[in-house]
């Protein structure tokens, strides 16, 4: 998965209503891309842990 993509996917996250008062996107732009892949996955998983909570 490119680098695009998984930007757009934090995006994603960053914009559920879950999310919101969060900065899940700066640190990004240090990450390698391995990192950022992670990081996008434990982002989404959180999300989804947090919407079942609701």
């Amino acid at each position: 998965m490119s680098r695009a993509e998984l930007l757009v996917r934090l995006q994603r996250v960053q914009d559920m209503p879950q999310m919101q008062g969060r900065n899940i996107r700066s640190v990004a732009a240090i990450l390698s891309i391995d990192a950022l892949q992670k990081h996008v996955e434990v982002c989404e998983a959180q999300a989804e842990k947090a919407a079942l909570k609701q």
